[in-house]
């Protein structure tokens, strides 16, 4: 019981200092905003508005017109929902829908190839455009109690903590790419880590490209549950395993 309790204090701390970084990331994001000048204002307004738009006004064609314009386009719609993959996973839409397609519209060979490596490309993008714009900002907020250890984590072993969390797919894709982009991992580790930890899930969808219609295969079901054991397995094994650097280091107790 003492050891619960110790936890349970422990674990109220860190979510005090997490809400007291929040504030101030949310506080230091206002201000900048403010003291933008009035055409960056408009633009950053009108790139919001436009972007609601875009998720709430606009329909997606149904999966039968989607498939007679594939079946109709030929080879070079291979390459066009290549680079349409990429671009509107860049934005808070699903992912899964377009793995999903990718499997109805070229099989699994070719399905497989290509959500497997617009979803590699789309993370990268991302990560670059993230970070060159939000890192310098970012960085000094990182030394907050509540979120330098998950830092110092994220530079020394990123490439486990990002493996096992693309494993999961109740994680957003484009949370992963923002969150983690801002942080201190490495480019090489993050890409490498997308394409290994994403491919499982991404594989599972395309084969099973069929729940599209609702008929929910309970093999996806499976594979989505023992992926989630795996990840959360591994994140625990990270949390245990020790920090070293910058002043930080956790006991594997």
């Amino acid at each position: 019981m003492a050891t619960m309790a110790a936890i349970f204090r422990k674990f109220g701390a860190w979510v005090l200092q997490f809400i007291d970084f929040c504030r101030g990331v949310i506080t230091d994001a206002i201000a900048t905003f403010l003291a933008f000048p009035a055409w960056k204002k408009v633009a950053v307004v009108a790139a919001a508005v436009a972007a609601v738009v875009l998720l709430f006004v606009v329909d997606i064609p149904s999966v039968e017109l989607l498939r007679l314009w594939a079946d109709g386009a030929g080879d070079w719609f291979f390459l066009v929902y290549f680079l349409i993959y990429i671009v509107f996973t860049q934005f808070p839409i699903p992912r899964t829908f377009f793995t999903l397609m990718s499997g109805i519209f070229f099989g699994p060979m070719k399905g497989c190839l290509l959500a497997l490596t617009a979803t590699t490309v789309s993370a990268t993008i991302s990560f670059v455009i993230v970070r060159h714009f939000l890192r310098d900002w970012m960085a000094p907020k990182l030394t907050h109690p509540a979120v330098h250890g998950i830092d110092e984590r994220l530079r020394q072993r990123g490439w486990l903590s990002v493996t096992c969390l693309r494993m999961i797919a109740g994680i957003p894709f484009f949370v992963l790419n923002y969150s983690t982009a801002v942080s201190s991992i490495r480019f090489v580790p993050y890409i490498a880590a997308t394409f290994v930890g994403s491919a499982p899930n991404t594989i599972a969808i395309v084969l099973l490209g069929d729940t599209l219609t609702g008929n929910v295969n309970p093999a996806l079901l499976l594979v989505s549950a023992l992926l989630l054991v795996i990840g959360v397995s591994g994140l625990v094994l990270d949390a245990k395993l020790p920090v070293r650097g910058s002043g930080v280091v956790e006991s594997t107790k």
